[in-house]
């Protein structure tokens, strides 16, 4: 695959302790992502891009490639099949930092008692994985999770015909994706995400948001700088008194309870961290169109090549140029 336009994380520090750096330094990863349909490669992007070191574990049968074709996954006005979806969806995540890995998880247990916490994931083929938190994204099969909480909690039964089946129950988790047992997060299966791929998707990004907050939060961020907000703005945006840093730290410091747990240098700290993701946010109108141009290009990578030469056929002839032409070589 072609490096062009290849982004990678944000300057995020959900991934920054105390001056302690990642939390894979005890564990091979910070989170562990089960399932490699829409809802885990979109909990991924939002957890890889705010600095934690994430895997995404794929079993290569994802419940969306039972469809023949997409009509309503917004941004694909003449829909998309699903082959070219899940290379877009892949490459988002491993543009966003993760790792995508061919593999299926065959179970998840609790790391030793009385240890910092955190899991063991268990695969079919690879070594047995350690991670702090684990987010469930897998539509149909909760049966990897047996063990992490009682089964009359995590299991309902129902009947079908003659026979009785037991499945995962899809209100065990509460509408954020935080369950009862610490570190896991379920963004499927789930009543909500089980209904449309689109809705996956979301389900999956607000669960990686509810995670990267709760990180935040377990380093000593204040609520009010726990907030987790991923875009981009134009430069001319900042403009007037939020140009200057010393009004942002006014701002940033009224935000801050006075009953902080927080030392005079940590509070600092904080408060310096939360003003570079702001102003981090803001890309001047080169950079804008050169990562508009690479965006492009990334796209092209996915689509039929033959596709290609007839859309770039069909532009020349409206414009009444030659295709040496258009490549700047014409007399």
């Amino acid at each position: 695959m072609s490096d062009r336009g290849r982004g990678g994380p944000t300057d995020g520090d959900a991934g920054q302790g105390a001056g302690s750096g990642s939390e894979a330094t005890d564990y091979d990863r910070d989170v562990v992502v089960v399932g490699g349909g829409p809802a885990g490669c979109s909990a991924g992007v939002f957890t890889a891009r705010d600095g934690l070191d994430t895997v995404v574990f794929d079993r290569g049968r994802s419940s969306i490639q039972r469809c023949a074709y997409l009509e309503n996954y917004l941004g694909f006005p003449g829909g998309v099949d699903i082959e070219t979806l899940y290379g877009l969806m892949h490459d988002h995540a491993e543009a966003a930092g993760c790792d995508v890995v061919a593999d299926v998880v065959e179970s998840v247990e609790r790391a030793d008692e009385g240890g910092p916490g955190g899991f063991v994931v268990h695969l079919g083929e690879g070594d047995p994985v350690t991670a702090r938190r684990v987010v469930a994204a897998t539509r149909y099969d909760g049966e990897y999770m047996r063990g992490l909480d009682d089964d009359d909690a995590m299991f309902e039964t129902h009947d079908h015909g003659d026979e009785t089946h037991e499945q995962f129950d899809t209100a065990y988790a509460d509408d954020d994706g935080t369950t009862p047992v610490e570190g896991l997060y379920v963004a499927s299966p789930s009543a909500e995400a089980n209904r449309q791929a689109v809705m996956a998707a979301g389900r999956g990004a607000r669960v990686a948001v509810t995670l990267v907050e709760a990180v935040r939060r377990e380093r000593g961020y204040p609520e009010a700088l726990a907030n987790h907000y991923d875009w981009r703005r134009r430069e001319a945006e900042l403009s007037g008194e939020w140009a200057d840093r010393d009004r942002w730290r006014e701002y940033v410091d009224g935000r801050i309870p006075d009953d902080a747990d927080l030392d005079d240098d940590r509070r600092v700290e904080l408060r310096e961290r939360a003003i570079d993701r702001r102003f981090d946010q803001y890309l001047d109108d080169d950079e804008v169109d050169r990562r508009t141009r690479a965006g492009h290009e990334r796209l092209l990578e996915h689509v039929d090549d033959d596709a290609i030469v007839a859309a770039a056929r069909e532009i020349e002839a409206e414009r009444g140029t030659t295709p040496a032409e258009s490549a700047g070589g014409g007399e």
